[in-house]
């Protein structure tokens, strides 16, 4: 459930910066841009960090499930 809970956060900051983006774009805001630009990036960094932590995570239940079949032998 926190991985869900994280991966709507993920979301939720990539959305959020792409409007602050946005604004800051009409407005004429290079702060608030920039600011929306960072948000969103990191954003889709935590999202990426996660993919890899998954894959890794499978990776690690994959050799141990070859141990154990290893050792029903």
């Amino acid at each position: 459930m926190a991985d869900l809970n994280g991966r709507v956060n993920d979301a939720k900051d990539k959305v959020e910066g792409s409007a602050k983006e946005v604004q800051g774009k009409v407005t004429d805001d290079k702060g608030k841009e920039l600011e929306g630009k960072a948000q969103s990036a990191f954003g889709d960094v935590k999202d990426k960090a996660r993919d890899a932590g998954d894959d890794i995570k499978d990776g690690f239940e994959d050799i141990k499930e070859k141990f154990h079949k290893h050792d029903d032998k």
